[in-house]
């Protein structure tokens, strides 16, 4: 699964941080979100997809589930 970032959008409240510390980081500056890995691996893929549902200013974006 690849996710992206958008950091213009980031209000820098650290909850997918929280949710996913190896894929997401914030930014010393800022606090906007800094996105460690591109291609997450499928262990990650549900909190990814977690953090993404309770970002308040939906600045990260993952693939839409598929039914296999």
């Amino acid at each position: 699964m690849r996710v992206t970032v958008d950091q213009q959008r980031c209000i820098g409240s650290g909850m997918c941080v929280l949710a996913v510390g190896e894929v997401f980081d914030q930014r010393e500056e800022d606090g906007a979100v800094h996105l460690l890995r591109e291609d997450v691996p499928s262990e990650l893929q549900d909190r990814v997809r977690h953090a993404a549902r309770v970002c308040p200013s939906r600045a990260i974006t993952v693939p839409q589930e598929t039914d296999a």
